[in-house]
């Protein structure tokens, strides 16, 4: 059986889930992926921090430790924001070790420059959690697109709006008390600014973009709208109507073929794909040419979610081989 060294970086929620399920699957994985999965080093930030029920040789807080552990096959990247990110994950690459990501902040930015240089070293980047958590959008797009052509995409990027909006609906509470809970519950940060200002789901936008269509728009062109501004008066008179809002990013071809972009707050109709999307579930509804509309709904972030489609993504390294049919 093959023994395969796999490293984390970062140890927050996601770096934590991974490695949890690691030890918890570890059998299982020796059963159907053939190969004997081992966490062989972790990067931290604070190496003399406690962490119960973990061998401290695993922690370390330098990166060429990562990179000196023998046969190493694999780096999951479960840092926040560009740098180090992304520095980490470009040496991970020029020492031939394949890269799973759920960085939407660095691959964003440098995600086309990442896979490309993948492709040129002989390995693999997998970018499956960096749009919709738990979601499987990145592979099910990369499959229809090997026949349809897309045409437009409409989704529910960030979970933690999507739950403000729900609660202020169900529930009559304001934005501000509607984002307390959020902050109580672990669904927004202490700093909600990214989520509620629709820069996380700018950056989400951006890579289904270019997988999509082949390039991003102009960040500058793009008009950004958070939900910060939706009263609850608002709220309730829409749901009277019988429409609700939702936090709408979408991107899609204009009439002489460019690639346009916007996300913002818009009133949607029952017979809207996004419109029973409640709670902090995420939702991505793609049009193409040959199936029409489809729509992926599920769990938009959270340890375990982000952590197993990280997981699933170097599953799929690993079992994908080249088929040889022959007629």
């Amino acid at each position: 059986m093959t023994s395969v060294k796999v490293a984390i970086l970062g140890f927050g929620t996601v770096g934590e889930g991974i490695y949890n399920i690691f030890q918890e699957k570890r059998e299982q994985f020796k059963e159907k992926l053939g190969a004997d999965l081992e966490v062989a080093k972790i990067l931290v930030r604070d190496v003399s921090k406690k962490r119960e029920g973990i061998d401290a040789a695993l922690f370390t807080d330098k990166m060429e430790d990562v990179l000196a552990v023998p046969n190493l096959d694999v780096v999951f990247e479960a840092i926040v924001g560009e740098e180090p990110a992304y520095s980490y994950v470009n040496q991970a690459l020029e020492n031939r070790v394949n890269i799973v990501t759920a960085n939407k902040v660095m691959f964003a930015k440098f995600g086309d420059a990442l896979q490309e240089k993948a492709a040129k070293l002989g390995v693999q980047v997998g970018f499956e959690a960096t749009t919709a958590g738990g979601v499987p959008v990145i592979k099910t797009i990369e499959n229809i697109l090997r026949v349809n052509s897309a045409k437009h995409i409409q989704g529910i990027l960030n979970g933690t709006s999507n739950y403000i909006l729900s609660k202020m609906r169900l529930e009559g509470v304001t934005f501000e008390e509607a984002l307390k809970t959020a902050q109580q519950l672990g669904y927004a940060e202490a700093d909600p600014y990214n989520d509620v200002s629709g820069q996380d789901a700018f950056k989400k936008l951006m890579i289904l973009s270019s997988l999509a269509f082949g390039e991003q728009p102009k960040w500058e062109d793009v008009k950004v709208v958070g939900i910060s501004e939706i009263t609850l008066a608002q709220v309730q008179q829409a749901a009277e109507n019988g429409q609700r809002y939702r936090h709408i990013a979408e991107v899609g071809l204009d009439a002489a073929g460019k690639v346009v972009a916007k996300i913002g707050p818009e009133l949607v109709d029952a017979d809207h794909p996004l419109y029973s999307i409640d709670g902090v579930d995420n939702a991505v509804a793609l049009e193409t040419d040959y199936i029409g509309k489809i729509t992926l709904v599920g769990p938009g972030a959270g340890m375990y979610p982000t952590a197993s489609v990280m997981i699933e993504d170097y599953a799929d390294m690993i079992v994908k081989k080249p088929a040889l049919v022959t007629v």
